[in-house]
């Protein structure tokens, strides 16, 4: 991609608007980057998109800033990356300012309360469907360690309730051997 103002502006404006209109955390804005910069610019490969998602969720931080960065990363380097986090962190960082300011009216204001409740169900309903998608993607590609990992961690969470720290470590370091393997083979990895 080439590093210009526009490319660049539209980055920003692009990671801007996302951040200011996704409520929920990071889970709601993988699908809402995907649209923006897989189908929407093009930009992106939908593989590349499943991995920034996977690197941004087991890093520490905020999955959404996470995600920004590395888009940013990819797209225009590390100039790409500090445009992307700004454009990210902005909204959040306006919209507290201007609702500490009247906190006490917002904290009492049923009208506020219901909205909040509502945008809770959008939330569920927007991680449901990144859930379906990527899930899908991942069958689709009929690759049976992927699969395999994705159920197993599914069951060992929810049924056995290991802790997610546990899951997160036991997969990047399978993944990080297999990559291994895989290069050393001389093999396309998963």
């Amino acid at each position: 991609m080439e590093k210009n103002s526009k490319n660049y502006f539209t980055l920003f404006k692009s990671t801007f608007f996302l951040s200011a209109f996704t409520f929920g955390g990071g889970y709601v804005i993988v699908p809402m980057m995907k649209k923006k910069f897989v189908d929407e610019f093009g930009w992106l490969e939908e593989e590349e998109m499943l991995n920034i998602a996977a690197i941004a969720q087991s890093s520490p931080g905020a999955m959404a800033v996470n995600a920004s960065i590395l888009v940013g990363w990819r797209l225009l380097g590390l100039s790409g990356a500090l445009v992307a986090i700004l454009g990210t962190i902005l909204p959040p960082f306006i919209i507290l300012s201007i609702i500490s300011l009247f906190y006490a009216a917002f904290r009492d204001n049923a009208v506020v309360s219901a909205v909040l409740k509502g945008m809770m169900a959008g939330v569920c309903a927007v991680i449901f469907d990144v859930v379906i998608t990527m899930g899908g993607k991942i069958i689709k590609t009929r690759k049976w360690l992927p699969i395999l990992i994705m159920v197993g961690a599914f069951i060992v969470y929810y049924v056995l309730r290991v802790n997610i720290i546990y899951i997160i470590v036991f997969c990047a370091t399978l993944g990080a051997l297999v990559s291994l393997y895989d290069k050393h083979a001389g093999k396309e990895h998963i």
